[in-house]
């Protein structure tokens, strides 16, 4: 049975002439984010893509804590440009993340998982993260990330990345 408001809505559209469009993403509602983050993770796992793809142009990235790389990046460019290709050219192989565990509420889609790679130096870095992704229309908009301030910290002091070419 519909709703009173779904019934006014669909009246409003009918008597405009709007056409109503709904995205694949709020289509099939909340779950659809978690499997396309989920989808993301497993294109990140074999090498081929990974979640930075779902970011929004204006997502904001914060990292909590006290670490090198704490803060809020107030764009999808200004967190890459500054916390991941710095931190991906200190690697000799690229992080490969093994979900722990992956949630929904709502919009908010959190990931729980280790991450490992080579560092240049021949060392193993390895890190275990959560990140509460929050989604808009099959986008990231927001990120609180949590991660090993140490762990991270050594890494970051202990690599010089390479040159970018």
């Amino acid at each position: 049975m519909k709703t009173t408001l779904q019934r006014l809505l669909i009246g409003l559209l009918l008597c405009t002439g709007l056409r109503a469009t709904v995205s694949p993403a709020l289509a099939s509602g909340p779950s659809s984010n978690k499997a396309a983050v989920q989808a993301a993770f497993d294109a990140w796992r074999a090498g081929t893509g990974g979640p930075f793809t779902l970011l929004a142009p204006d997502a904001t990235w914060t990292i909590t804590g006290n670490s090198i790389a704490a803060g809020t990046y107030p764009s999808r460019d200004a967190f890459i440009n500054e916390v991941i290709k710095p931190f991906n050219a200190r690697l000799a192989k690229p992080l490969v993340p093994t979900v722990k565990g992956l949630y929904e509420d709502g919009n908010t889609v959190i990931a729980l998982f280790d991450g490992e790679a080579l560092a240049l130096d021949g060392k193993p870095y390895r890190n275990t993260y959560a990140w509460f992704m929050e989604m808009h229309e099959g986008r990231i908009v927001k990120v609180t990330a949590f991660f090993d301030a140490p762990a991270f910290d050594d890494f970051w002091k202990r690599v010089a990345p390479k040159p970018a070419p």
